[in-house]
């Protein structure tokens, strides 16, 4: 049986998952991404060991963890006090543990891995895409050139403001949180004497609109730091827009000062303000289908929204694998029915904000076990 012809809009971490996998199982595919060139944008990925796991399985593990940092620990501390209020073990007793590690590296680094992975050809850079459609027998992309091209199943990757998502389904319904994100990496070096570089620390604020994530890396050569701040004013959604340093720094003027250190090391940041949806009650229609942020965005509370594109990738490759044009529709409910409870419940719990907060929850997010997910390439 010849392999099927995918198209893929958008050429971030699911985009190239996916694309690899389907090359990998024989299948002809063609990435589309409106950039000219992936740039050092977008700062950090962290990586869990079900992240991990799906990754190794696409042949890129050695690749990765020569770049990648190995937080020590999953640390919890109190704004004020700085008390500890929890400490998992991670490096080589998560791997032990949950059959991969924690990995955290930049997504530059990640991005440039799966290309080399899959081959630049496959990628078409500076090619945006206009919408979608199909008849029974093909899935059309539209470009912003006036120009087509035809593929036996097309799927959206192309992220939160998805194109694709809005040709199958109309416009979305995002509710503003209340809460900005900013994003910064600072050189090891800038760090001084502060404790816990090695590790994912996360300082909880006296609510819930406040909280300061760090961890390495690039090998643990660069710091990464995440903040949050309430804003009612502000309400763009987007990982480039330039931030205000010092006002986070004012925000944060009451914390411990090892947490305030981790701000004043920080050059720039980067702001979003964090939007919620409501699971999607369908991804698929006919041949054409979404995943990662543009089937179940979510906010960034449990580091948990690279890894549901890299898990939607290989499973969605894996649907497609024994497919023929004849049977895209199943393969593609299939899919969505295997994701769809995961993905959701995963929504739900990051905007609950909770996870690792204390001792009592401290293995909740790793009860997904890398051997607990079927996620190998092929089934």
């Amino acid at each position: 049986m010849s392999g099927l012809r995918v198209g893929i809009c958008g050429a971030g971490v699911g985009g190239l998952c996916v694309a690899l996998a389907l090359t990998r199982a024989g299948h002809e595919v063609a990435v589309f991404e409106q950039a000219s060139r992936f740039g050092r944008v977008g700062a950090d990925v962290n990586l869990t060991p079900n992240a991990v796991h799906a990754l190794e399985g696409l042949g890129i593990g050695e690749a990765m963890r020569a770049t990648a940092a190995y937080p020590s620990h999953r640390i919890s501390r109190t704004w004020d006090s700085g008390e500890e209020t929890s400490r998992l073990p991670l490096s080589s007793a998560a791997e032990e543990r949950y059959g991969a590690p924690q990995l955290t590296l930049h997504r530059a680094d990640l991005l440039s891995i799966l290309t080399g992975a899959l081959g630049a050809d496959h990628i078409r850079f500076g090619t945006k895409v206009e919408t979608v459609s199909q008849r029974e027998d093909a899935a059309t992309i539209h470009f912003a050139d006036g120009s087509t091209r035809d593929f036996h199943v097309v799927i959206g990757a192309d992220g939160i403001h998805s194109l694709v998502r809005y040709a199958l389904f109309g416009a979305d319904d995002p509710h503003f949180t209340g809460i900005v994100s900013h994003r910064g990496v600072f050189p090891r070096e800038r760090a001084g004497n502060l404790p816990n570089l090695d590790a994912f620390t996360k300082w909880w604020g006296p609510s819930a609109d406040y909280q300061i994530v760090t961890f390495p890396l690039t090998g643990g050569d660069e710091i990464f730091v995440f903040a949050t701040t309430p804003r009612t004013d502000w309400t763009e959604e987007g990982w480039t827009i330039p931030g205000d340093l010092e006002a986070l720094k004012a925000a944060y003027r009451n914390f411990h000062p090892e947490a305030r250190g981790l701000l004043d090391a920080l050059e720039e940041v980067t702001s979003s303000a964090l939007h919620v949806r409501e699971p999607l009650v369908q991804w698929s229609s006919g041949r054409i289908t979404i995943l990662g942020d543009a089937a179940h965005p979510m906010v960034p509370f449990m580091a948990q929204g690279a890894c549901m594109a890299i898990e939607d990738a290989i499973v969605l490759a894996r649907c497609l694998t024994n497919a023929d044009p004849s049977s895209i529709a199943g393969a593609l409910a299939g899919y969505e029915a295997l994701r769809k409870p995961r993905t959701a419940e995963i929504q739900r719990s990051s905007l609950a904000n909770e996870w690792l907060k204390d001792k009592t929850n401290a293995d909740w997010v790793y009860a997904y076990h890398a051997w607990e997910l079927d996620l190998s390439p092929a089934a």
